[in-house]
């Protein structure tokens, strides 16, 4: 798998004509991020030795070099998810990938079902921690040489970046929350009892993707910050039917501020 790695970031390395030290990876319905990247150029997954492929709608499936916030970044548009069929290998391959282009901070956003009374359709959510519910952890197996046998997690995210992000937040009058992100395989969204009983655990927020992606960029010493856009609510007194449409629908409307946010903390950091 190592030599997978380094084999995709040698041909990327000789086609790209920039210098990233920020990577996004952007969640269901939240590509629209893409088009305020400037002077780009990218490369389809399927084009990518020994990239994976996305499968899920609202994923577009390619990395997007160019510049945000006046500085050289590059993009997932689209991630892969366990539930794919993917391995956790597979599924935290760009993040190594990333690690060997030279990536020192990574933003990673996705949409999320609200758990927290205080929440609303179209929040953004600071991630401040994370539960990993996945079954089969990133880590299992024979140790990358990028990190150590036990990674310390006590800092996930990045708690420099989240005082950045709450600074801009007030600038622009952009209500943001904070919360811990639960991560779980799915790809069914949560019974009302699930909803209740991730709560009970101490999650504010749940989704199927960004925790197995955090744990190896944190493997990797990458710097993490994190936002979901809550785009459902579950676990009160009255259920609410969801749907992968409607999940994108929120997305979309939200994703203007969590741009403004991520564009104005990349200028600055």
């Amino acid at each position: 798998m190592y030599e997978r790695i380094q084999e995709t970031a040698s041909w990327l390395k000789e086609r790209m004509t920039t210098s990233p030290k920020t990577a996004i990876i952007l969640g269901t319905g939240l590509g629209q991020l893409a088009s305020e990247i400037t002077d780009s150029y990218e490369f389809p997954y399927s084009e990518i030795p020994n990239f994976p492929v996305s499968t899920v709608e609202g994923h577009a499936g390619k990395l997007i070099f160019g510049k945000l916030g006046g500085k050289d970044i590059m993009a997932m548009e689209g991630r892969f998810h366990f539930y794919e069929g993917y391995n956790m290998k597979e599924v935290t391959f760009p993040e190594r990938v990333m690690y060997e282009l030279g990536i020192e901070t990574l933003f990673v956003s996705n949409a999320s079902g609200g758990m927290n009374p205080d929440f609303k359709i179209g929040d953004l959510m600071i991630i401040t921690d994370h539960i990993n519910l996945f079954p089969e952890h990133p880590l299992r197996g024979k140790n990358f040489p990028t990190g150590p046998r036990f990674p310390d997690m006590h800092e996930a995210y990045n708690h420099k970046l989240i005082e950045l992000a709450d600074e801009i937040g007030k600038e622009k009058g952009i209500r943001l929350m904070h919360g811990v992100y639960m991560g779980v395989q799915g790809p069914t969204f949560e019974t009302p009892a699930e909803y209740r009983m991730y709560h009970h655990m101490g999650a504010d927020a749940v989704g199927m993707s960004t925790v197995p992606e955090v744990i190896v960029a944190c493997h990797c010493g990458i710097k993490v910050f994190g936002i979901s856009i809550i785009t459902d609510l579950g676990g009160f007194d009255v259920p609410v039917e969801v749907s992968h449409e409607e999940v994108q629908k929120a997305a979309n409307e939200a994703q203007p501020k969590m741009t403004e946010i991520m564009r104005e903390m990349i200028r600055r950091s």
